[in-house]
């Protein structure tokens, strides 16, 4: 079962866009979407799902596209809810300099400012679980959402589900590939197709900062 996150998203107010509607692809992020495509090209996948959200379903198209599928929706791809959805969040300005908010903070545990990690966790899988049986032989593409598709591979990889969020191994258009024996995770890889645009991306937002 891949789990690919979506591709770099058009947000130039820069806010933490979450569950909201209407944010798509850039155009960088649709050719991560190709990228990651021409990348399983050579896979045998039978069953293409994603996130109901745009910009997962966009990223899921041009894969769909590759092996004549339809691209599914499952809600429990989505990502997760925060309470910081619609804000700036960056590091030194937005919402998180704002006194008002810190008491949201006060559990980084559960965490307090979102969804509970070990819902996002158990929805995941049973996501990933009815990808595998709707696949049943062959392979699947899940399309979700950075912190859903970390918090789902620590879980299979039973660690610990709170963590530092500068730590999380998923860039734009990553593949974290879980394999089964029957219904028992057997092994997870972890790919970037789309590496360097992702650096491109990087590089654009760097020149445009200076």
């Amino acid at each position: 079962m891949h789990v690919l996150r979506h591709g770099e998203v058009f947000n130039p107010t820069k806010i933490l866009y979450g569950r909201l509607p209407n944010f798509h692809l850039s155009e960088l992020g649709v050719q991560m979407a190709k990228a990651a495509a021409e990348s399983l090209a050579a896979r045998d996948i039978t069953y293409v799902v994603a996130s109901p959200l745009e910009r997962a379903q966009e990223t899921a198209a041009p894969i769909a596209a590759e092996f004549k599928l339809d691209v599914a929706s499952d809600v429990r791809l989505i990502e997760s809810a925060n309470y910081f959805e619609g804000k700036t969040v960056g590091v030194g300005d937005g919402a998180l300099t704002n006194p008002r908010h810190w008491w949201v903070l006060r559990d980084p545990i559960t965490p307090s400012w979102g969804e509970p990690y070990l819902q996002i966790a158990t929805r995941m899988f049973a996501a990933v679980q009815a990808a595998r049986v709707a696949a049943e032989g062959h392979e699947a593409v899940c399309v979700s959402h950075q912190l859903p598709i970390w918090t789902l591979r620590r879980y299979v990889e039973k660690k610990r589900l709170w963590h530092d969020p500068r730590r999380r191994q998923c860039g734009l258009a990553s593949l974290t590939s879980i394999h089964f024996e029957g219904s028992t995770v057997v092994g997870i890889d972890y790919s970037e197709p789309a590496a360097h645009l992702v650096a491109l991306s990087a590089s654009a937002k760097t020149a445009k900062g200076a």
